[in-house]
């Protein structure tokens, strides 16, 4: 800071932009920023594995949401430290490419952090263990290799991915109805599927959620379901052997993109142009009608005197439908959206078996099914609860089995749930941290010791002695050469996770490993914080 004046004299202070700065350098620095990423960690924590914890997040606008998805937890949470968002997008990264393990990759990350945190105790550099750690990784991803088995995802019905779908459905609020839920989400998925690409449009799945009725209330649709209804209530709410023509051309008179003026000074001029506005729409409804379309669907409104006029030429019509709907329509339909009446022919026409109106409950809320289209590559999931926050969160569960489901279409390889193949890649990391001469193998032994923190968290959160419970399932492993063995968090009196049919997909657990250690190797090269001063 120093003194300084201007021309006329007046003295001001000038201060130096460092002086307004906190730092942290070197070791406070390395601790700070641990610190601040193990909290996000231990926060979801109590969340993981089948018997997890919900969390209830209000938004300061009051809105309340319950949720055990990690993913949406660190979103939601208010967060202002810089390294600890770094743990929101390691969750959101997970979710983006993976959407599965969302909170199992922050668990992990914390774990290693908080043995780094311990190593940098004992004096070695935060270097070596980044270094210790990557290798780590390296060899729990080769174990990983070996551990996977292929499945036929065709087997049985699709036995295997509906129990793949189950697994992730655990830990949710529609447990009770994993096995409906998994079976709807399968089904789902391979609607929209290519198999011989090995790839999923999701695109093509709409989730709807519908307040009102129960869990076992969600059913899944070949076609789409639009929050919709007939624009005017005297038109018909069931039109079979549908002919459909998808506009985004609105029923209004044409309007000039010049500024004019139309200056009317008598009743017979009125007349003429009420005359002449009432023929543009008789030409609409005509191109309409001469496409042989018997049903309308517009992305944009009608004037009320255009919908008087459907109404007399027999021809039902539902307005202001989201592009998003417009398109998936298009899709299942196979019509072509059409943007001028002129354009309007037979040929681009979307074909499905039935439209109708449906009610909920008694109220006025209706809702347009479209069902046995003739593309049928666009479905629909109507997803029912008692409340927004059930349906939101069920919303959320069948978004993670899809995803599940779909990670098994590109890559039909699983590893076994319950932390067994957490046990199994820390006990090979483990030996092959006694061949490493360097210092290294404090951060691979501890990196060995971070994939142990899953199954303890997974033991601890079902009510289990972790220490015990960990112990046991690490010495079956051993004694038998078992990598299936975990912690029996159901209760079903076998450790074997193939008996308990839990499984994960190998992309899963491998992207984990990798984020994890990316992230925990660019927190660890922070050795100082420089940031202004609140």
């Amino acid at each position: 800071m120093s003194l300084a004046f201007d021309e006329y004299g007046r003295p001001f202070i000038i201060i130096r932009e460092q002086d307004s700065k906190k730092r942290l350098k070197g070791v406070d620095a390395y601790k700070s920023n641990i610190a601040a990423a193990k909290t996000i960690a231990s926060t979801l924590r109590s969340s993981l594995g089948p018997k997890g914890m919900d969390k209830m997040m209000i938004s300061p606008d009051g809105e309340v949401s319950v949720t055990n998805d990690g993913a949406t937890i660190v979103e939601k949470m208010d967060i202002q430290h810089p390294v600890a968002k770094l743990m929101v997008e390691l969750s959101q990264s997970q979710d983006n490419e993976i959407g599965d393990g969302t909170t199992g990759v922050v668990v992990f990350a914390g774990a290693l952090l908080e043995q780094a945190n311990k190593l940098i105790d004992k004096g070695l550099h935060p270097l070596k263990i980044a270094d210790g750690f990557d290798k780590a990784c390296e060899i729990a991803v080769a174990r990983l290799d070996e551990i996977a088995e292929e499945i036929d995802i065709q087997e049985n019905n699709h036995e295997r991915l509906i129990e793949a779908a189950m697994t992730a459905l655990s830990s949710k609020v529609v447990s009770k109805n994993k096995r409906k839920m998994a079976q709807i989400a399968v089904d789902a998925v391979l609607s929209v599927a290519d198999l011989e690409r090995r790839d999923v449009n999701f695109d093509l799945i709409k989730l709807q959620e519908k307040t009102g009725g129960s869990l076992e209330d969600t059913r899944l649709i070949q076609g789409i379901l639009i929050e919709k209804d007939m624009s005017h209530p005297q038109m018909v709410k069931e039109v079979k052997d549908a002919k459909t023509a998808i506009l985004t051309c609105p029923f209004e008179p044409p309007k000039p993109k010049t500024k004019h003026n139309i200056n009317i000074s008598s009743a017979e001029d009125y007349k003429k142009l009420y005359q002449q506005e009432q023929q543009y729409f008789r030409e609409m409804v005509d191109d309409c009608k001469k496409s042989g379309a018997n049903i309308i669907m517009c992305q944009w409104g009608f004037d009320d005197e255009a919908n008087h006029l459907l109404l007399q030429a027999d021809l039902p019509a539902v307005r202001w439908v989201s592009g998003t709907d417009i398109e998936l329509i298009a899709v299942a339909t196979g019509g072509r959206i059409v943007p001028r009446f002129e354009e309007l022919s037979n040929d681009k026409l979307g074909e499905a078996k039935l439209v109708r109106e449906i009610q909920f409950g008694t109220s006025n809320e209706r809702m347009l099914v479209i069902e046995d289209c003739k593309q049928s590559k666009a479905v629909t999931i109507l997803i029912r609860g008692g409340s927004n926050m059930i349906v939101s969160e069920a919303r959320r569960s069948i978004h993670d089995a899809n995803c599940v489901i779909r990670n098994l279409i590109k890559c039909p390889k699983i590893v076994y749930g319950g932390g067994s193949a957490e046990i199994a890649c820390s006990l090979t990391v483990n030996q092959e941290a006694d061949k490493i001469s360097s210092v290294e193998q404090y951060a691979v032994r501890a990196f060995a010791d971070a994939l142990e923190d899953i199954p303890n968290a997974l033991a601890d959160n079902s009510g289990l002695n972790p220490i015990e419970a960990v112990a046991n399932a690490k010495a079956l492993q051993n004694s038998q050469t078992n990598p299936r063995i975990g912690v029996d968090c159901q209760l079903e009196g076998t450790f074997d996770m193939r008996e308990q049919k839990v499984y994960e997909t190998y992309l899963s657990k491998k992207q984990q490993f990798q984020l994890a250690t990316q992230v925990v190797k660019m927190i660890l090269k922070i050795d100082d914080v420089i940031a202004p001063e609140q």
